[in-house]
């Protein structure tokens, strides 16, 4: 796609971004909007407005939440409000990261599947039945546990995971992309069949993975968190907010509810400003 039709298309879809921050049209989705700008705004400038979260005081233990410390502290002494607001950027950073890294490589082995047909298309699809069959979660653990602890591995983990989910959507949109009179053309121009897939099939095949990486982005916030929270993937004492819930759990039992609760509920919010956010541009493709 030349740079002239890539700039004619963002500015298409420009007013349907308008759309959806419209609280009255899609009210849902003007939350997930608010929502995901508040996160995003205190992943970047947070940090610099907190303490070292990795800081410890034996004399702070578990200080409820007050003016010292706003969020309390955990057993450590370390500041719940500055662990919780680094932890925003990790999160943010990695679900991105997870759901841009499965849209490519699924989008691309799908169009790759969809537009090839074949023997390809067939390999491919009964390894990506094969990778589905397992639950995105289990599967991330699986592979976590053979490349073993770090943050690049959670994100190929769960990349892998979701990356089916992204073949199958491309694929079938390849199988009516490729019957399109522009494809003719571009093979009567001379291009070779991979130059067709990747440059002019693939770009008009994206439409559904836009929506998914969305809900990708939430489920892969909560699967790190999950694999974190099992002592798997990130650990401590980094400032992540599933390893911060499997610290802060048993201190729930000592009346300490704010070391699990805060960033347990920091979790569910992103998740579902996503899920909102993907629910809605999914219901308006209909």
């Amino acid at each position: 796609m030349a740079l002239t039709d890539t700039m004619r298309v963002l500015r298409s879809r420009a007013p349907r971004v308008r759309e959806l921050a419209s609280p009255r049209k899609h009210p849902m989705a003007a939350v997930g909007l608010f929502l995901l700008l508040v996160y995003v705004v205190v992943a970047i400038v947070g940090p610099a407005f907190v303490g070292d979260p990795l800081r410890t005081s034996a004399v702070d233990a578990l200080t409820g939440p007050g003016a010292t410390h706003l969020l309390g502290t955990d057993r450590f002494g370390r500041d719940v409000l500055a662990r919780a607001v680094v932890a925003a950027r990790m999160d943010l950073l990695v679900g991105l990261v997870i759901a841009l890294a499965a849209a490519v490589v699924g989008s691309v082995i799908g169009v790759v599947a969809g537009y090839a047909g074949g023997w390809v298309d067939e390999v491919i699809m009964r390894v990506t039945d094969v990778i589905l069959a397992f639950p995105g979660f289990v599967l991330a653990l699986i592979i976590v546990a053979v490349l073993g602890d770090g943050v690049p591995n959670v994100v190929v983990a769960v990349a892998v995971a979701y990356s089916p989910y992204f073949v199958r959507l491309t694929r079938s949109q390849a199988l009516a992309e490729r019957e399109r009179e522009y494809v003719d053309a571009a093979a009567l121009s001379g291009n070779p069949r991979w130059r067709i897939a990747l440059r002019h099939v693939l770009p008009n095949a994206l439409g559904p993975a836009y929506t998914q990486a969305t809900l990708v982005a939430g489920w892969a916030i909560l699967d790190v968190a999950g694999l974190a929270f099992l002592g798997v993937g990130i650990q401590p004492p980094a400032a992540e907010w599933g390893v911060m819930v499997a610290e802060g759990a048993n201190d729930v039992l000592t009346g300490a509810w704010w070391t699990a609760l805060v960033p347990g509920a920091l979790i569910v919010l992103l998740a579902l400003a996503f899920q909102m956010v993907g629910d809605d541009v999914q219901g308006s493709r209909r």
